[in-house]
């Protein structure tokens, strides 16, 4: 099991990684503050640091210099909130590896999570398929029974989440995180709603409802 270092001081956002990323198989540590992840990150302990930029006491700048200076090989995953591209840019000539910008969706972080462990010795695939439907990452494209279909980016989103859960329940809490981040209202219908605008462009049978539990992509089940 990978352990993986959050470096976040806003709660809300470090649970949300935490969670998440305990769910598909890692183990966690959270510190709030640059004093501490600069202590921790350290390679026989840690296979990965997300490392947020904003960090009281040393900010994350600081840390990355302080961590390559001492010769730490792990990846780094740098969080950076909107308008600050210049100081990105700045992270990679650091050492860093990858940057998301918040708000961000926790399925693409862990997509680069998985990537960033791998190294070079596979890549992400470019391909996601389930029954007639496949979902082209790198064009964006989405075909259904051989025929394009045009979704928006959100709807393309959500699509991406089942496909790479097929045959899977998800509740709606767990679409929500996904496909709309951290910044979510939980009592929000908007899951509901684009389901239902999938099933429209996909074909109704496409996305099943599991009463009282979520949504699930059945495997090889062909779109009406």
């Amino acid at each position: 099991m990978a352990a993986i270092l959050i470096a976040e001081d806003e709660p809300r956002i470090a649970a949300f990684v935490s969670k998440g990323l305990t769910a598909n198989g890692f183990s966690t540590v959270v510190v709030d503050n640059g004093v501490d992840a600069a202590a921790l990150a350290r390679d026989d302990e840690f296979a990965l640091l997300i490392l947020d930029l904003g960090l009281p006491g040393k900010n994350g700048m600081s840390v990355l210099a302080e961590i390559r200076q001492r010769g730490e090989r792990m990846p780094v995953l740098i969080l950076t909130a909107r308008g600050e591209i210049d100081a990105t840019i700045a992270g990679f000539e650091t050492g860093a590896d990858d940057y998301m910008t918040k708000p961000f969706r926790f399925e693409e972080l862990l997509a680069r999570v998985r990537a960033r462990l791998r190294g070079d010795r596979f890549e992400e695939p470019t391909l996601l398929r389930a029954g007639d439907i496949v979902l082209d990452l790198r064009t964006r494209r989405v075909t259904s029974a051989g025929r394009t279909v045009e979704l928006t980016a959100r709807e393309f989103a959500l699509a991406e989440t089942f496909l790479r859960h097929p045959d899977q329940v998800l509740s709606r809490q767990q679409l929500l995180s996904a496909v709309w981040g951290y910044d979510f209202d939980p009592g929000s219908n908007v899951v509901d709603v684009y389901v239902r605008y999938l099933r429209r462009k996909l074909g109704a049978s496409v996305i099943e409802t599991i009463r009282n539990m979520g949504y699930r992509l059945p495997v090889g089940t062909p779109p009406e």
